[in-house]
């Protein structure tokens, strides 16, 4: 991808010299039970399972933790040692992050309402978000509470390692799918998704879900449309990228690595099909009108 010397956001907030701790008080207990299922055998099954589904997703975290209220995390500082590889990647994403600003300011410039930026969060390990306890085991998230996206950078490296899915187009996507989830909430997407859900049963309330990620990647798509219009960005290669990082986070593909089976009324992403479908969709079509997955009859 071809980013060096454009534009950097400024709206990043770099927590990674500091780390979230808990006080003293009720423990949550969701973390017993992460503890209790690293000690049993195939309990990192599960673990996985969870991290997939919250990969690219903009859960509320407070009610699928039970972090808020039960305890009161507080943060200490700790030096900030970073390799020159990482330096990169910041760099990197400051970049992308304005690429998308933007793109996403000229594309909502007459609709109903204005793009506001949002902020990238970037820490190690733990950190406060308005939605709850951010840990790096969820792997990206958008909190619609404080219109932050977080981000743990070792999550490119598992990206790569374990899922298969290196090259700086393929972290572009990861961003890019963030971003798309900001501006469903400023849309008013999220909300009204958020109330249907609520009213739906389980497995419609899944097929939901997967309406509003797979809009997500289109978003994404539809930001590499007009970035690359508008200033080439794209290098051979780079869309080979993105394509293979939406496999490897499609849930059918989570769920066959990690128990051997796939559920599909489980699914709360989308398969790996479906996400390089709408990705696709909107990399090609590049109008937010090719992105409407809650009126798609075919996902």
């Amino acid at each position: 991808m071809r980013w060096k010397g454009n534009r950097r956001s400024d709206n990043i907030d770099d927590r990674r010299g500091r780390r979230a701790v808990r006080s003293s008080g009720t423990r949550s207990s969701m973390v017993p039970l992460i503890m209790q299922l690293t000690r049993s055998r195939g309990g990192w099954m599960v673990i996985v399972i969870a991290a997939g589904f919250m990969l690219f997703t903009g859960t509320d975290l407070k009610s699928l933790l039970g972090l808020m209220g039960s305890e009161s995390p507080s943060s200490t500082n700790v030096p900030v040692e970073q390799s020159a590889q990482e330096a990169q990647t910041v760099d990197f994403m400051a970049t992308v992050l304005a690429d998308t600003e933007d793109t996403w300011s000229m594309l909502l410039a007459k609709g109903p309402t204005s793009y506001v930026e949002p902020k990238l969060v970037l820490y190690r390990d733990s950190t406060r978000s308005a939605c709850g306890l951010g840990q790096s085991a969820m792997g990206p998230f958008y909190c619609p509470g404080d219109k932050k996206i977080y981000l743990d950078l070792s999550f490119f490296e598992e990206l790569s390692r374990r899922y298969g899915a290196p090259g700086d187009f393929a972290q572009a996507y990861v961003l890019a799918h963030e971003v798309g989830h900001h501006v469903q909430m400023l849309l008013g997407i999220s909300e009204r998704n958020h109330v249907a859900r609520q009213r739906a049963s389980e497995v419609e309330a899944n097929r939901l879900s997967v309406r509003q990620e797979l809009q997500a990647d289109c978003f994404a798509g539809l930001w590499a449309n007009h970035a690359d219009r508008a200033r080439q960005i794209l290098e051979t290669g780079d869309v080979e990228e993105a394509l293979a990082a939406a496999t490897a986070i499609g849930d059918d593909t989570l769920q066959r690595q990690a128990q051997g089976r796939v559920t599909p009324d489980s699914f709360t992403h989308g398969s790996a099909e479906q996400r390089l479908r709408w990705f696709t969709m909107g990399l090609e079509q590049g109008s937010l009108s090719s992105c409407d997955t809650f009126n798609a009859d075919r996902l």
